[in-house]
């Protein structure tokens, strides 16, 4: 195994190799430029390379070109030619091959489905892929708190919706508790997550979910699997999808142990499109995410991070990106001089060309780059022809990527779901339980108000009775005729009087 992979040649004549040392490989990287410009073949070339170094990979392939990695390059293609010109040129002996994939979707059709459950994405997250206020978010907390404390699974969104739905109805004890809950807040979040489900997420949260030790296999050659997220309808929904991204590393951060600096890394993402993980992003998410990338490296894990310019990386992150691979910019307007001129000042200069003017003359399959060298220290920057690429160029068909997840040992494991009892199920069944007792209490007081119907039809019958045979009477014998009444209505309220009662009833409602 070499210490480093090859991205391409550099120097005045090309004959310069410019490699990314693996050693130094977890220490983050940025792939910047404008469209077309070949950064889609630059991340298919650097995730096979560190494949063939037993390095897993995650990549997300945002225009389905980066499945082409699951199939050799063929002689008969257009650019062999070129390529084999090319390898020539910067000293590469080139040999087509494919890398092992395992192909991931989010909705489970171009690839094994990728599950979270809802505990596992957490409210921060939850709150910014619902894109919620504050005070929303606060009542989501307390949502994942009660459900925490009452041991309430939430896997899916159902078991979410029902949540809120309890605590909705429950709001005015809870709030004595935990704080204010509005009726109004608990609706938002509900038509959130109804936004949501018809962006196609529902079937991202539940079960099986995905065990991070998947994404870091590798095979029997020992080359790293190279693991493709289908993205290219996953962008629709963007905050999904920079939400799922957060959260990949986020449980990376949490689970993988402390390693320091490893000869190679254990795991290496690329990130495309990744200003979509940062606009509208809240301070505390993307203070969040700056500590992820800065710790995470002594876990193992290198990020890479796919865009146009490097100003659609927050400063504080982009600092931490130390290798880095610079396709061409055009400087049309003001603005994309400024631009350009910021992104030359991130590189190390090199004396005998204008970094500036080289990331703006490149050409397509060129880039300025700078790799770190010994002790972590920011190679000199070069002008760099990037190397041709051992797998296809362009996406495999429809029929190759089936056959590749059809003989997928990951199948049998995630593509049947799994929904056990939850929170959903759990207080659905304490609902019908209350119900069946209310409608069990409701029978008993209907029962205890006919009787009671029949005891005040029975005492007024006897008061007319006494009071007809004491009307004749002087006023001095009422006081013993109310004692009489009352002595009878006591005894009434007994077996026998009961049972006197409903044979005076019995004889009306007969004479009837």
């Amino acid at each position: 195994m070499t210490d480093g992979i090859f991205v391409g040649g550099g120097g005045a004549d090309y004959a310069e190799a410019q490699e990314l040392l693996l050693k130094y490989a977890n220490r983050h990287g940025l792939i910047a430029g404008a469209t077309g410009t070949g950064k889609t073949v630059t991340v298919q070339i650097m995730a096979q390379a560190f494949s063939d170094a037993g390095v897993p990979v995650f990549v997300s392939d945002v225009k389905g070109d980066l499945s082409g990695l699951g199939a050799a390059g063929a002689e008969t293609h257009k650019l062999h030619a070129p390529f084999m010109e090319r390898a020539q040129r910067i000293g590469l002996d080139l040999t087509y091959s494919a890398a092992p994939v395992t192909f991931w979707d989010l909705w489970g059709i171009q690839g094994h489905p990728v599950r979270a459950t809802v505990a596992e994405m957490g409210p921060l997250l939850l709150s910014r892929m619902l894109d919620l206020s504050e005070v929303q978010e606060g009542v989501l907390n307390i949502a994942f708190r009660i459900a925490d404390e009452q041991g309430l699974p939430l896997l899916d969104l159902a078991d979410l919706r029902s949540m809120l739905a309890w605590l909705g109805e429950n709001r005015s004890e809870v709030s004595l508790q935990y704080g204010n809950i509005s009726p109004a807040s608990v609706g938002a979040i509900q038509r959130s997550i109804l936004m949501l489900e018809n962006e196609g997420a529902a079937g991202f949260f539940g079960e099986p979910a995905l065990e991070l030790r998947d994404l870091m296999r590798v095979d029997d050659t020992g080359r790293g699997a190279v693991n493709i997220l289908a993205s290219d309808k996953l962008m629709q929904a963007p905050r999904l999808y920079a939400t799922f991204l957060f959260w990949l590393l986020s449980e990376l951060f949490e689970e993988l142990p402390e390693v320091g600096d490893p000869d190679k890394p254990k795991l290496v993402f690329f990130f495309d499109e990744a200003h979509l993980l940062f606009d509208g992003t809240p301070k505390a998410l993307v203070d969040k995410v700056e500590q992820v990338a800065r710790l995470i490296r002594s876990k193992g894990v290198g990020v890479y991070f796919i865009t146009q310019h490097p100003a659609d990386i927050p400063e504080d992150i982009l600092g931490q990106l130390g290798n880095r691979i610079q396709h061409a910019l055009r400087a049309f307007t003001a603005r994309d001089k400024k631009n350009l001129k910021l992104a030359a000042e991130t590189y190390r200069e090199n004396p005998t060309f204008s970094i500036e003017e080289a990331i703006r003359e490149v050409g397509v399959g060129e880039a300025v780059t700078s790799f770190l060298e010994k002790k972590g220290v920011p190679g000199v920057s070069q002008r760099t022809l990037i190397r041709p690429p051992a797998s296809r160029i362009g996406p495999l068909t429809v029929a190759e990527r089936g056959a590749i997840v059809a003989s997928s040992d990951l199948g049998p494991k995630y593509d049947k779901p799994i929904d056990r009892e939850s929170a959903h199920e759990i207080l659905t069944k304490r609902a019908e339980q209350a119900a069946a007792a209310a409608a069990k209490a409701e029978a008993a007081e209907e029962e205890a108000e006919v009787q009671e119907r029949e005891y005040r039809t029975a005492r007024r019958y006897t008061g007319a009775r006494v009071s007809r045979s004491t009307s004749r009477k002087s006023s001095s014998d009422e006081g013993f005729g109310e004692a009489l009444t009352e002595a009878l209505v006591k005894e009434l309220k007994g077996t026998t009087g009961r049972r006197i009662v409903r044979g005076i009833l019995g004889g009306l409602f007969k004479a009837k």
